[in-house]
C-alpha cells in the first residue's frame, strides 16, 4: 500500500531483492503431524500430505503447506466429532520436494522399515502367542494328568480303608454273635448238667432203697450165716465206696450216663448172684470165697486192653457206647464206639447234632479234645495222631441235612501228622453218596484254629469261618463251624459245610467223623 501511494505521487521506487536462502545437507525428518487409527484395517494407511517450498516465500507457500495444515485441521475435526474411518488417516508434512522428492523418499524409506518391523513383530508375536498357547496347554494337560493320578490314588486308598473298616465291622459283629451264642450254650449246658446230676442222685437213692429192702428181706438168712453176712457187709462197704467214687465222677463228668448205669447194674447182678449162692449153700455149711471170685473177675477184666473200637467189637461188645481204649502201654482214652454203622467197630472222633457245644476253641483245646462223648465232641488231634500212626485207618464222614437226608463220604486211607506238622491231614481214595468229589482237601492241609493260623489265605479262615479245621485256602468244608438251627441255615458261609453235598452256604443238621482200621 505504501509503495502504491509513492508511485501515484510520481516518486521513483527502487526495490533491491537480496536472497539469503541456503541449501543444507539432508537430515532425518519425523514429519507425521496427525493420525487417526482405522477401525477395521489399521494396517492400511491413507496419506494426506503436503510440503513447504524452501525457495518461494510468496503466494506459492500456500499451495502445499496450507494443504497440510488444512488436512491437520480436518483430522482434528473428525476426532472432535468422534468419527473413525475403516482405514488409518495420516497427515504428513515434508520439505525439499523440488530437489527430487527427498522428503517423500525419506518418509517412504522410514515407513518401509516401520512396516517391516511391524510385520516381523506381528509374525514373532503370533509365533510367541502360539508357542505360549501350546506350552500353557501342555502345562494344563500335565497338571490335569497329575491331578487325575493323585485322585485315583486317593480313591484307591479310600476304597482300601473302607474295605478294611467293613471287614473289621463284620468281624466284630461275628464275634459279638459268637459271644452271645456261647453264653446261651453255656447256660443251656449248665441247666442240662444240673438236670443230669439231679437224675443221678435220684437213681442213687433208688439203689440205696433197694439195698435196704434186700437187707431187710434177707435179714434172717444173714443172721444164720454169720460168715456170709460178714462177706456181704464187706461187699456192701465196697459197694458204698464204689457209689461214692461214682458220685465224684458224676460231679466231674458231662454225660457218661451209660457207664454209670452199667457199673450199677453189674453191682446189682453181683449182689443177686451172691444171694443165690448163699441160698444154695445154706444147708451144706460151705461159705463161698466171694473175695476170690471178685478178684478173678476184676483180674480178667483188667487184662483186656483194646487199642480201638474195632478190637472191642471183635471181642463181642456189639452195643454202641463209651469204652476205654489203650492207645499205648501208658495212655488210655475214653471214646464213643459206633457198633452199628457200616459193619460197626468205628471210633468216633467228631460229632455235631444239636449245637449244645461251642466249637470255636483254641489250639490246645482241639489238641486235647472237648465236649461230651454222648453228645457233641472233638476227640482230640493228639489222640487221633497216636491212633492213626499205629496202622492204616479208614475215615467215614456221615452228614445229615435239615430234611433228614443222610449221606456219607468214605476214605480208604486217613491219618494226620504230629503237632510239629500242624496235625496235617493226609487222605486217599474218596467215594460215597455225599458228593462225587471230596469236600476234604485230598492233597493235604494243615489244621488251623482261631489262635493258630496255618491256612493258605491271608484272611485267617478260622476267624472268618469259625471253628478249627483243615482249611487250606478256606476250602469246601468245615464241620466245626457255627451251628445254625432250621430256617436260619441257608446262606451261612461260617456254618457246618460239606460243599459237594449241599453247597458252600448250607449249614448241616448233624455230622459224624469216625475211623476204623483198614483191615477190619
Amino acid at each position: 500500500m505504501m509503495m502504491a501511494r509513492m508511485a501515484k505521487r510520481g516518486q521513483r521506487i527502487v526495490v533491491r531483492l537480496t536472497m539469503n536462502a541456503q541449501t543444507f545437507p539432508d537430515a532425518d525428518s519425523f514429519n507425521t503431524v496427525a493420525e487417526i487409527i482405522g477401525s477395521e484395517h489399521p494396517e492400511q494407511v491413507v496419506l494426506l500430505s503436503g510440503h513447504l517450498d524452501s525457495w518461494n516465500v510468496g503466494q506459492g507457500a500456500m499451495d502445499d503447506g496450507g494443504g497440510a495444515l488444512i488436512s491437520w485441521e480436518a483430522l482434528s475435526l473428525l476426532k472432535d466429532l468422534g468419527l473413525r474411518s475403516r482405514r488409518t488417516l495420516r497427515t504428513v508434512l515434508w520439505s525439499a520436494e523440488e530437489q527430487g522428492g527427498v522428503g517423500a523418499q525419506q518418509y517412504f524409506q522410514l515407513h518401509k522399515i516401520e512396516r517391516y518391523v511391524k510385520d516381523s513383530l506381528n509374525v514373532e508375536m503370533a509365533q510367541l502367542q502360539q508357542s505360549a498357547v501350546h506350552n500353557h496347554t501342555a502345562a494344563i494337560l500335565d497338571l490335569g494328568t497329575n491331578l487325575l493320578t493323585q485322585t485315583a490314588q486317593h480313591t484307591r486308598k479310600l476304597t482300601d480303608v473302607e474295605i478294611q473298616v467293613l471287614n473289621q465291622t463284620s468281624r466284630l459283629e461275628i464275634q459279638l454273635l459268637e459271644n452271645s451264642l456261647s453264653t446261651n450254650k453255656l447256660e443251656t449246658q449248665l441247666l442240662h448238667q444240673s438236670t443230669e446230676i439231679s437224675k443221678l442222685h435220684d437213681k442213687n437213692r433208688l439203689l440205696d432203697q433197694k439195698m435196704q429192702e434186700l437187707e431187710s428181706v434177707h435179714h434172717e438168712e444173714l443172721v444164720t450165716f454169720q460168715e456170709e453176712r460178714s462177706s456181704l457187709q464187706q461187699l456192701v462197704a465196697r459197694q458204698s465206696s464204689v457209689i461214692t467214687e461214682l458220685q465224684t465222677h458224676l460231679d466231674q463228668a458231662t454225660g457218661n450216663n451209660s457207664i454209670l448205669l452199667s457199673q450199677q447194674q453189674q453191682l446189682t447182678d453181683t449182689v443177686n448172684s451172691l444171694l443165690k449162692l448163699c441160698s444154695k449153700d445154706r444147708g451144706s455149711g460151705v461159705v463161698p470165697n466171694i473175695n476170690l471170685a471178685f478178684k478173678q473177675r476184676d483180674s480178667s477184666h483188667e487184662e483186656r486192653k483194646y487199642r480201638d473200637c474195632s478190637e472191642i467189637f471183635h471181642a463181642g461188645f456189639n452195643n454202641s457206647g463209651v469204652y476205654t481204649i489203650h492207645i499205648n502201654t501208658q495212655e488210655t482214652k475214653k471214646v464213643y464206639c459206633n457198633m452199628e454203622a457200616a459193619g460197626g467197630g468205628w471210633s468216633v472222633i467228631q460229632r455235631r447234632k444239636d449245637g449244645t457245644m461251642d466249637f470255636q476253641r483254641t489250639w490246645k483245646e482241639y489238641k486235647m479234645g472237648f465236649g461230651s462223648l454222648f453228645g457233641e465232641h472233638w476227640l482230640g488231634n493228639e489222640f487221633v495222631f497216636l491212633l492213626t500212626s499205629q496202622r492204616p485207618y479208614n475215615l467215614r464222614v456221615e452228614v445229615t441235612d435239615w430234611d433228614g437226608q443222610q449221606a456219607f463220604s468214605h476214605y480208604d486211607r486217613f491219618y494226620i501228622g504230629s503237632e510239629k506238622q500242624n496235625y496235617r491231614l493226609f487222605l486217599k481214595s474218596h467215594r460215597g453218596t455225599a458228593g462225587r468229589q471230596s469236600s476234604l482237601v485230598i492233597n493235604g492241609a494243615d489244621f488251623s484254629t482261631k489262635d493258630m493260623d496255618n491256612d493258605n489265605c491271608i484272611c485267617k479262615c478260622a476267624l472268618m469261618l469259625t471253628g478249627g479245621w483243615w482249611f487250606d485256602a478256606c476250602g469246601p468244608s468245615n464241620l466245626n463251624g457255627m451251628y445254625y438251627s432250621h430256617g436260619q441255615n441257608m446262606g451261612k458261609l461260617n456254618g457246618i459245610r460239606w460243599h459237594y453235598f449241599k453247597g458252600s452256604s448250607y449249614s448241616l443238621r448233624a455230622t459224624t467223623m469216625m475211623i476204623r482200621p483198614a483191615d477190619f
